[in-house]
């Protein structure tokens, strides 16, 4: 009886030994589950919560660099020319006057075809004038130069203004710069009355070509740029250039380009003769110039002096084209003005645009 009662009372004390470590596991079990008094469970969430969000740190670092990359490549993609353009228009009527009362709003200019807003419209004879003249001392017109020189100095002393400067090349078996780029004419006329003239064949485009690079260079920003060339136009000596090559020069420094042929009406007795002045008219009519034929060397100054006149009367349109690319390409220029379809106009046919 002794021996049961105290297995009995093993028993009983095993039993509540179990039910005390299941309470504790339970306990233990609800404490870490409970979101309301665990500490354990708190910083579980903490922890998730940090992991989470430099996670999403990370992320919109990355998205940064990303938006940051993809715009730095647009920049470099897309290049916007913003230069202003500036035309040189020549009007005159059915008579051939110049006509100088005409405003911005008189004038429609497209480029490509697509109309452009003219934001700037100089007044006739206000631009600044750089004028790079250039004379022919070959033997093709060895015996008219004095003519020529005489003729071209008086020119000067009338187109010209105080503010103007002028250069001088001689056309030869190669060009040469006789007198540097000069503010006034009395330096430049110094320097014409020093040239002589030779037998030398005619690098003809060369001499255009450089002309036109070296008023690129050195031509006050804003001033006209003019070259103006006394000479046949046959070229039998050019290493460098052709009538493309010059024509192109020429529309890349912005250059109007004048010629006047002393050689009179028998180049048209010479095929060379005629295509020479045919590709000076070509150099004129691309740039918004002119190409003059005097009947006989009597003629010279008045051939200058229409050179001089239309200087003075030119209108200096300007626009900054809607073209957002600066992809130096040739873009084409047209001027019309609607409402005087009397008048007669002259413009550069085009230009060629930076290369950013």
């Amino acid at each position: 009886m002794k021996t049961e009662d105290r297995g009995s009372r093993i028993e009983d004390r095993e039993s509540r030994i179990e039910d005390r470590e299941s309470k504790a596991r339970h306990d233990l079990l609800s404490s870490i589950f409970n979101p309301r008094s665990s500490t354990i469970f708190a910083l579980f969430v903490s922890s998730w919560l940090i992991v989470l969000t430099l996670h999403s740190s990370v992320i919109a670092q990355q998205s940064k660099r990303t938006q940051k990359s993809t715009a730095q490549d647009s920049v470099e993609t897309i290049k916007i020319d913003s230069s202003l353009v500036e035309v040189p228009v020549s009007v005159t009527d059915a008579a051939g006057r110049p006509v100088h009362n005409l405003t911005a709003r008189d004038f429609h200019l497209e480029e490509n075809g697509m109309p452009q807003q003219i934001v700037s419209l100089g007044d006739p004879g206000e631009a600044r004038v750089e004028i790079a003249l250039l004379f022919d001392i070959t033997a093709s017109v060895f015996s008219l130069f004095q003519f020529e020189r005489q003729a071209a100095l008086r020119f000067l002393q009338e187109a010209l203004k105080p503010n103007d400067a002028v250069s001088i090349f001689t056309i030869g078996i190669r060009p040469r710069l006789v007198r540097p780029r000069a503010v006034g004419i009395d330096r430049a006329i110094r320097a014409a009355m020093g040239i002589e003239p030779t037998k030398e064949p005619t690098a003809f485009f060369d001499a255009v070509a450089e002309a036109a690079r070296y008023l690129s260079k050195t031509a006050a920003p804003g001033a006209k740029r003019v070259v103006v060339v006394i000479s046949d136009g046959e070229d039998m000596l050019s290493a460098n250039n052709t009538v493309h090559d010059a024509m192109k020069e020429l529309q890349r420094s912005d250059c109007l380009f004048y010629s006047i042929n002393p050689s009179g009406p028998s180049i048209r007795l010479n095929k060379i003769s005629l295509r020479a002045q045919g590709d000076m008219i070509s150099l004129a009519s691309a740039t918004g110039g002119a190409a003059f034929l005097p009947d006989g060397v009597e003629d010279l100054d008045e051939a200058f002096g229409q050179i001089a006149s239309d200087l003075r009367a030119q209108y200096l349109l300007g626009y900054y084209s809607t073209a957002e690319r600066a992809d130096g390409r040739f873009r084409q220029i047209s001027v019309r003005v609607p409402r005087r379809p009397d008048l007669r106009l002259r413009a550069r046919q085009g230009y060629y645009a930076s290369r950013i």
